[in-house]
């Protein structure tokens, strides 16, 4: 059996997933959100400031003591009616291809795994995703449990949850540097970069 690992954002969807899922719940506490944190957003795109602390920013201040069933029925909602309109047609084939071979398809992502659970599941997908902290009563805190699912991370993350060395390849699809570490575990001719455009 083979392995074939799939990053999300911009490589299966055309548009980051998680930012339209914001603006999906509440598109004036988005705005609002943004406009605050306008500095810390230009310091992030400058290289300056984690993604790891602006993501938590943005989860802080949106969903801080909202619970986590209310967020996976917005998911629910969210996957059915909004993320197929981003997904790359492209991606459809290469799915066909690999389960034509009977081959194990994860996508691995740094957005929130509530979020494309939903997705997922209903294709047959495994999911590997950045996992969020809630307290006792089951509401987030605003916090990431561990790192955000991303660069050398993703590499962690595959190989705690699959013995890599059990497949006889590996395929992996990406479209960003932080995806490289993950790209690098195929050999060459496995690793496709910014694929279905």
């Amino acid at each position: 059996m083979n392995l074939a690992l799939f990053d999300f954002d911009g490589t299966i969807s055309s548009r980051d997933s998680f930012l339209l899922f914001l603006w999906h719940t509440n598109k004036f506490k988005v705005a609002q959100t943004c406009l605050f944190y306008a500095p810390q957003i230009i310091l992030y795109k400058l290289g300056h400031y984690s993604n790891q602390k602006l993501k938590e920013t943005f989860l802080q201040k949106l969903f801080a003591e909202i619970s986590l069933d209310e967020l996976q029925t917005a998911s629910e909602q969210y996957c059915n009616d909004i993320l197929p309109t981003i997904i790359r047609s492209g991606f459809w084939q290469r799915l066909a291809w690999h389960r034509q071979k009977g081959d194990e398809v994860v996508v691995v992502s740094a957005s929130p795994e509530f979020m494309l659970e939903p997705w997922c599941r209903s294709h047959g997908i495994e999911l590997i995703g950045t996992e969020v902290e809630t307290d006792n009563l089951g509401r987030l805190t605003g916090k990431l449990v561990g790192k955000n699912c991303m660069g050398h991370e993703k590499v962690r993350r595959v190989k705690a949850c699959y013995d890599i060395e059990n497949y006889d390849q590996l395929f992996t699809y990406g479209d960003t540097k932080s995806d490289l570490p993950m790209l690098e575990l195929a050999a060459p001719e496995n690793r496709f970069y910014k694929p279905f455009r």
